[in-house]
């Protein structure tokens, strides 16, 4: 468990608001720092090869203007690409979504030292109030941790197989990762401006559609 701790102490959350094209949305922001050096970290985040082992399957045209999808999960268009600091994308779940559904997920990269580089994830996203207040931050917050705890394993010289990332996720170590990843985001959305009560519900409910 203490590993477990670890990797969720390791990263720094903020929830906001922005304006997207889409309009107006919330934010979820992830802040880690990685012992691998910056170029390595841009390849692993851009490598289709690269981003199989550690996040899902990606297919498309990846290159600026081009379009990328994960399998079984988000698509969208390349927006923005500066090697090797940033990435900029649109994030858009099911096969007809509404002009309201595009998201965006933005990547910074930047030195930290020693070898070092730091990771700045933000996903902009404009949410049904409802499904805001029944879930939060967390409903987009903890499949981010699940990513960012798997580019951190994989810039490690560690790997998983898809049926291995499965098994993990129902295990009692992959359960407590996601409980506490939705606590931890619970914490976020209280800074955030939201109540003890709207902050604890939206963690119970977070907490049981990941972890059960």
């Amino acid at each position: 468990m203490s590993d477990i701790l670890s990797e969720l102490t390791a990263v720094h959350r903020e929830v906001g608001l922005r304006t997207i094209p889409a309009g107006k949305g919330h934010t979820v922001v992830l802040r880690r720092t990685y012992d691998a050096d910056i170029d390595d970290v841009w390849d692993a985040i851009t490598s289709a090869e690269r981003i199989n082992r550690w996040f899902l399957p990606i297919s498309g045209d990846l290159r600026l203007g081009g379009t990328y999808r994960l399998e079984g999960n988000a698509s969208g268009e390349i927006l923005e690409c500066e090697p090797p600091r940033r990435l900029k994308v649109t994030w858009v779940y099911g096969a007809d979504p509404a002009p309201e559904d595009a998201g965006e997920v933005e990547a910074r990269l930047s030195p930290a030292g020693d070898g070092r580089t730091l990771l700045e994830l933000e996903h902009a996203m404009v949410k049904d109030p409802a499904r805001w207040a029944e879930y939060g931050p967390g409903d987009v917050g903890v499949g981010w941790d699940l990513a960012v705890l798997g580019l951190g394993r994989h810039l490690a010289g560690g790997s998983m197989a898809d049926a291995d990332k499965a098994a993990w996720m129902r295990s009692t170590e992959g359960r407590e990762f996601m409980s506490g990843s939705s606590d931890a985001w619970g914490e976020a959305n209280r800074a955030g401006g939201a109540s003890e009560t709207e902050a604890a519900a939206a963690v119970a409910n977070t907490t049981k559609a990941y972890a059960g």
